[in-house]
């Protein structure tokens, strides 16, 4: 088991440990960028209320009732549909790293992942009533986001996708999903993430260059 990974009988054993439980939405489509970019598969985060990027779902209590019953509660919330989760759903359970918002030293805490395969035409009528109905929409959910998993001839698509923000392990978990799931070629992956690292490395020279405009337009007041 790898590093940080629990069962679910440890994950659910842990004394004073907060849970969240989180899930990855998937479809196959045969559409196409412009006509002629194979999109293939569409995949739904969501932009948060901090600016980060993460998948539906949020904290549970299993004192209180199970992991998927919490979680198809949190998802009636954010994505305004009852879409019930079952256990055959689970993925993984590990410790969240000690970045995550929700953790802290006294309480530690517990991810659980899960992935659902849907047909498109469920995650669009997803994708409408995270606008139409969902009570977290602009609140907590500031949009539903789709995943591109093609790479264009300038570099775009996933590469910038992945150099984003995100939550927690949401990347790992969506960079382990894309592999286990055959939804993104290796090789496809690992040029999407070298394209990721330039750009941050971009990213962090212009923040650099940004921070000095404040000073410089306090000198000229």
């Amino acid at each position: 088991m790898a590093s940080g990974q629990l069962s679910r009988a440890e994950a659910l054993a842990c004394s004073g440990c907060l849970h969240a439980c989180h899930v990855l939405l998937y479809s196959d489509t045969p559409r196409q960028l412009f006509g002629k970019i194979p999109i293939r598969h569409i995949i739904l985060m969501q932009m948060r209320f901090d600016g980060l990027l993460g998948f539906p779902g949020g904290l549970v209590n299993p004192a209180e009732e199970t992991l998927e019953a919490g979680l198809t509660r949190e998802l009636s919330e954010e994505l305004g549909v009852a879409l019930p989760i079952s256990v055959e759903d689970h993925v993984d359970s590990c410790h969240a790293p000690a970045s995550s918002p929700s953790s802290s030293p006294s309480s530690p805490l517990i991810t659980h992942f899960y992935v659902k395969k849907m047909e498109e035409e469920q995650i669009r009528e997803v994708e409408r009533a995270a606008v139409a109905t969902a009570t977290d929409h602009g609140h907590e959910v500031l949009g539903m986001v789709r995943v591109p998993l093609y790479t264009m001839k300038r570099g775009g698509g996933l590469g910038p996708f992945l150099s984003h923000s995100f939550i927690g392990n949401a990347r790992t978990q969506l960079i382990d999903s894309l592999l286990r799931l055959n939804l993104v070629a290796p090789e496809e992956l690992h040029e999407a993430l070298t394209r990721s690292l330039k750009i941050n490395s971009h990213t962090a020279e212009d923040l650099k260059a940004t921070l000095a405009l404040p000073a410089v337009k306090r000198k000229q007041l």
